[in-house]
C-alpha cells in the first residue's frame, strides 16, 4: 500500500475531513500503517508532504484541502453534508492575527519539539545579539541548528569506517523562523533563509502561519525549487500537527566557509564543540541542546496566548 492509498482508504471510513497527522494517528490505531510498502524514519511527515503535493498539483487527485492551520484533506469523491465543510473552514482557518499574542521567539520551543520527534535530531538557538554584525551585516545566521546523529541506527564498525574515510552520516540543519508567510514578506524571507542557511545538508523556511493564495503557494513553491530551501508549518494548536509543508534539497556537502563564518556566534561554536565531542564519544549530551518541551506544556503556552 502506497501513502496516498492508505489516507484514502482513512478518508472513505472515516468521512470527514482530517489533517495529515489524525489521518496517520487514525491508520496507527487500525494497524492499516504495516501495510505500507516503504515507511522510513519520518513516515507522518512523508504522508503530509505526498498528500499536500497531491492535492495540490495533481488535478486528478481524489483529494482536496480545507482550511490552514492545519490543512485537512478530504476525498472529492465522497458527499460531505455542506454544513460540515463549513464547520471545518471555519474551525481551521479562522483569522490567528485577531485571536492570538505570540512572537516569533515563541515558536523556538514549538521548532525544538518538531527537530526533536519528527526529524529525530537535536536543535540550538542562536541568540543574535551575541553576534556582531560590523563583519557581515544584517542575516548572518539562522535562528535555530541541529545535528542529526544516527549513531543508533549504524553499526559501530559501519560508523568507524565512515568517519575513517570522511564520509560521515552525520546530518546539519538549518532553520529561519517566520510567525506568518504571505506576499508581503515572502522575497525578504526567503532569502535570508538562503542567505544564512545554505551551509546546511538540510535548510528551511519554519513558520505557524502561510497565505493560502494560489498565486503565493505557487511562487514559494518555485522558489524552493530554486534553491533547496524547504518549509517547515508549525501548529500552535497542536504540536503532532506540525508538518514539512515542502521538502528541502539535501545536499551531500557543507559549506565550511559559511560555516566559519556563522561560528563569530557564540552559541554556534559551542554546537559545533557540542557536537565533535558527542561524535566522538558516541554519546549524546540531550542537556547542551534545546530543551524539548512536552506536547502538553506546549498546547497549554499557547493556550494562554489566546485573546
Amino acid at each position: 500500500m502506497t501513502f496516498l492509498e492508505l489516507a484514502e482508504k482513512v478518508l472513505l471510513e472515516v468521512k470527514r475531513p482530517l489533517s495529515s497527522s489524525e489521518i496517520w494517528r487514525y491508520a496507527e490505531e487500525k494497524l492499516y500503517t504495516g501495510e505500507l510498502g516503504s515507511q522510513g524514519k519520518t513516515p507522518w511527515a512523508t504522508l503530509g508532504a505526498q498528500l499536500h503535493v497531491s492535492a495540490r498539483d495533481n488535478e486528478k487527485s481524489p483529494f482536496a484541502t480545507i482550511g490552514s492551520r492545519p490543512k485537512k484533506f478530504y476525498l472529492k469523491k465522497l458527499k460531505y453534508d455542506k454544513d460540515l465543510l463549513v464547520e471545518e473552514d471555519l474551525e481551521v482557518s479562522g483569522e490567528v492575527e485577531d485571536t492570538m499574542r505570540y512572537s516569533e521567539r515563541d515558536l523556538h520551543a514549538l521548532l525544538a519539539h518538531f527537530i526533536f520527534y519528527t526529524m529525530e535530531s537535536y536543535s540550538k538557538t542562536l541568540d543574535h545579539t551575541k553576534t556582531s554584525k560590523k563583519h557581515y551585516g544584517e542575516w548572518i545566521h539562522p535562528d535555530m541548528v541541529a545535528c542529526h546523529f544516527p549513531i543508533d541506527d549504524i553499526k559501530p564498525e559501519v560508523y568507524d569506517l565512515s568517519m575513517a574515510i570522511n564520509e560521515s552520516p552525520i546530518g546539519f540543519i538549518s532553520f529561519e523562523i517566520k510567525k506568518k508567510l504571505s506576499f508581503g514578506n515572502l522575497r525578504e524571507s526567503f532569502f535570508q533563509a538562503v542567505s544564512n542557511s545554505s551551509w546546511a545538508h538540510e535548510s528551511y523556511l519554519v513558520t505557524s502561519e502561510i497565505s493560502t493564495e494560489t498565486e503565493f503557494l505557487r511562487e514559494l513553491n518555485r522558489l524552493c525549487n530554486s534553491f533547496g530551501i524547504g518549509v517547515i508549518l508549525l501548529d500552535i494548536d497542536d504540536p503532532n500537527d506540525s508538518e514539512i509543508f515542502i521538502d528541502a534539497e539535501q545536499r551531500d556537502e557543507l559549506d565550511w566557509e559559511t560555516i566559519n563564518k556563522l561560528a563569530i556566534n557564540p552559541d554556534f561554536k559551542d554546537f559545533l564543540v557540542r557536537v565533535k565531542k558527542d561524535v566522538e564519544s558516541r554519546e549524546i549530551r540531550k542537556e547542551w541542546y534545546d530543551k524539548v518541551e512536552s506536547r502538553e506544556s506546549l498546547i497549554k503556552f499557547f493556550e494562554k496566548k489566546k485573546g
